[in-house]
């Protein structure tokens, strides 16, 4: 068996359903990366307190984005896959480490500006407190990689800023700077066009949608903005569909669009018709997949339970170390 080169952790809100953008931005590269690394996976529902406004869906969103996690790929037999509040662990570590994060560094964080911005009649403690949260969950499994993005580098850094305050604290080295593991993550644009992929904007085309459903979503995606009639030479550089047809398309096919539709040689309309047919038998295993498990009302509960246990494993030791370096009263018994 092949020694595993390090351990991953990475987490992502209980949104529901998954669409095209979350599978094309974290599911595709989470499945790929548990082949190699010891690979945590988390659903973390405490961090989705900080902006929703009602919890009423909270755990049927847990549930249903967790099927779409095991049916596109993601395996319990090589990756731990749990929710957040079921490892209260996270919430001691959070409360330590913000005894050695500034309050300053906190509200100067781009993320924390961008958050007030989105929902500025909602700025709680547990806003400016984020980060501090994200850093305990990759902390407290002690992650040698996180996968992120070049535009999330600076989120990790500060992660590993606060395991410095706090190794020079308690003078110890037990927690462990995390390295970024940069992806190619792409911005996959919605449905208008213009604005990232967003159940929010209602610019979205969920994984789990039938095929017809699919289909209707792509009809009405917009395409070059320019080309007003059929027999308007295109640009597919511009255009969102082309963009997914090098996805999900066939190079001689991706050519032959690139080609015909420079020339008015292939509208819009059948454009979209074979990417849907495309993204349609991409979809195929994915949904049968689906399909099979939700036939098992218990087989998520089972999986995440069985996740948190695992999880909790690795959380107790952590916790105990770092009571220790702190010198809790009954920590070295």
């Amino acid at each position: 068996m092949t020694e595993k080169k390090g351990r991953v952790f990475s987490g992502a809100r209980p949104t529901g359903r998954q669409h095209l953008g979350n599978y094309l931005g974290a599911i595709k590269n989470y499945v790929a990366l548990q082949g190699d690394y010891r690979t945590v996976y988390c659903v973390v529902d405490i961090h989705a307190l900080t902006t929703v406004e009602t919890t009423r869906e909270l755990a049927l969103n847990t549930q249903e984005m967790t099927l779409d996690w095991l049916a596109a790929g993601i395996d319990p037999e090589k990756s731990i896959i749990f929710v957040q509040s079921h490892v209260p662990e996270v919430m001691e570590l959070h409360t330590i480490l913000s005894m050695v994060t500034p309050l300053g560094k906190l509200t100067a964080l781009p993320t924390f500006k961008e958050k007030v911005r989105d929902n500025p009649d909602n700025v709680n403690y547990g806003l400016v407190g984020y980060p501090v949260l994200m850093s305990a969950d990759i902390l407290l499994y002690k992650a040698d990689l996180v996968p992120v993005g070049t535009d999330q580098i600076p989120h990790l850094e500060f992660a590993r800023e606060v395991v410095r305050s706090f190794n020079h604290r308690y003078e110890t080295n037990i927690l462990v700077e995390p390295q970024a593991k940069v992806t190619q993550i792409p911005k996959v644009v919605g449905i208008d066009g213009e604005r990232k992929m967003s159940k929010s904007l209602d610019n979205h085309i969920e994984l789990a949608a039938t095929p017809e459903e699919t289909e209707k979503r792509i009809m009405s995606m917009v395409t070059d903005p320019q080309r007003m009639r059929r027999d308007d030479p295109g640009n597919p550089d511009v255009c969102n569909v082309f963009s997914l047809h090098k996805i999900f398309s066939s190079e001689e096919e991706v050519e032959e669009i690139n080609r015909e539709c420079r020339k008015a040689g292939i509208g819009c309309v059948d454009c979209k018709r074979k990417l849907a047919a495309n993204l349609n038998q991409h979809l195929v295993p994915f949904r049968a997949k689906r399909e099979e498990l939700s036939r098992d009302p218990n087989i998520v509960r089972d999986v995440l339970e069985d996740g948190a246990k695992r999880a909790k494993v690795i959380a107790s030791e952590t916790m105990s170390e770092v009571r220790e370096a702190i010198g809790f009263y009954g920590a070295r018994e």
